[in-house]
């Protein structure tokens, strides 16, 4: 969005402006890769969970049944069958909608001193169970998942630890700034209608310069408030500073939340392990119209418990209930709802539904897309832009060049 850096009144240009324009072009120019690789896996992300319920739709649908559905270790154990004997199930996500299989995934990392991620993590699978009848119908390795390595592009570039995740992170606050330079060099001196026009439409039948021009500066312009929203929802992950200075002011406070922390009863821990049943069951019983429920397996520690949680949405994270149970007796030993948390809470939870656009359903992710569109096009209009002036300025040096001999002569 670089209305202003025309050749044009340069004289009359202010230290502030010149400043302005000076960060904008460099700071674009060191960032446009990994800007452009961050939003084009954004544009791509959007609607991964659309896309692989089409193309996995065999292993993630079942043939509904009015059956009840197998207890829950029962499906658990088919699951280790399937994964082999080395493979630990560690976490399950269910759901009420009758058509729905259930999936039990096991995770382990790798080489923390790996550089890629794919030495970073040891196996990432899920098998697909059949609620009703526990067959397994489907296994799938999502460490070679398309939208896996889309996602980890755009988290780390690829890379492991936190090297990737931090030039994701510092390329997105330079954006940041980005955008707001170029909100300041989009506008006009004065509001006529020739700077209306020039400020809000593309001209479409003009020179390819000029074409360029606005769709880098009109587009830039029109996405600015939903890409600043993705930028700074992406920054709550890259920095645990901007994480907390988030919460702070949403919270107004500066004491993190502090909720009970269960644990199991030790005095039982040579008896028979039904907790995890009745916890269950608990849980789909008092909520009912939750569309799915995702829980941890215990750890092997004698105090460990069962973690659940009761999400309200298809797909959101944020709109949920957590649980804690006994692994043992499954009695309930802590609940989190809604109302529990505090505002600074409920924004950090809201983040990841946000940034993808989730939260405001298809139409939501639609708007995620197109913006992630725009902010993709816009290390590459600007780049042009700047080429375009490189370009002119070797025009004027070699007519100068030959304008002066010619005179001296």
């Amino acid at each position: 969005m670089n209305k202003n850096t025309q050749p044009t009144g340069k004289k009359g240009k202010s230290w502030r402006a010149k400043l302005n324009a000076w960060l904008h072009l460099w700071l674009g120019l060191a960032s446009g890769i990994v800007v452009f690789i961050v939003s084009i896996t954004g544009c791509l992300f959007a609607f991964q969970k659309e896309i692989s319920e089409k193309v996995h739709h065999d292993i993630m649908f079942v043939q509904p049944q009015q059956t009840a559905t197998l207890p829950i270790s029962t499906l658990i154990n088919n699951a280790r069958k399937a994964l082999g004997p080395d493979k630990k199930v560690n976490y399950i996500t269910t759901y009420t909608d009758k058509d729905r299989a259930w999936e039990f995934m096991t995770y382990v990392a790798g080489d923390p001193k790996a550089i890629t991620y794919f030495g970073s993590v040891k196996y990432y699978e899920a098998v697909f169970l059949n609620p009703y009848t526990g067959e397994v119908i489907g296994h799938h390795d999502f460490k070679y998942d398309f939208f896996a390595i889309v996602k980890m592009i755009h988290w780390s570039l690829l890379l492991s630890g936190k090297v990737g995740e931090q030039i994701v992170g510092w390329s997105v606050l330079i954006f940041v700034i980005l955008l707001i330079t170029g909100l300041i060099l989009w506008w006009p001196k004065k509001w006529t209608k020739a700077t209306r026009d020039q400020s809000f439409k593309i001209k479409w039948k003009a020179s390819f310069k000029r074409v360029n021009y606005d769709l880098h500066n009109v587009l830039g312009f029109y996405a600015m408030a939903i890409a600043l929203v993705l930028a700074l929802t992406g920054l709550v992950w890259s920095f645990k500073w901007f994480q907390t200075t988030v919460y702070v002011v949403a919270s107004r406070s500066i004491t993190p939340p502090a909720h009970k922390n269960g644990v199991s009863d030790t005095t039982l821990a040579n008896t028979p392990q039904r907790g995890l049943d009745i916890a269950f069951e608990s849980v789909r019983k008092d909520n009912p119209a939750a569309k799915r429920i995702g829980l941890s397996t215990p750890d092997s520690g004698k105090a460990a418990v069962v973690y659940m949680s009761a999400y309200w949405g298809n797909e959101v994270y944020y709109d949920r209930d957590d649980f804690q149970f006994d692994k043992y007796t499954g009695k309930m030993l802590a609940k989190v709802t809604g109302k529990d948390r505090n505002a600074g809470e409920k924004l950090i939870g809201m983040n990841y539904d946000i940034h993808v656009g989730a939260i405001g359903g298809i139409i939501g992710k639609i708007i995620a897309f197109i913006v992630s569109l725009i902010c993709a096009s816009l290390p590459v209009t600007g780049f042009i832009v700047w080429w375009g002036k490189g370009k002119k300025k070797d025009k004027k040096k070699q007519v100068v060049s030959k304008v002066v001999p010619a005179a001296a002569v």
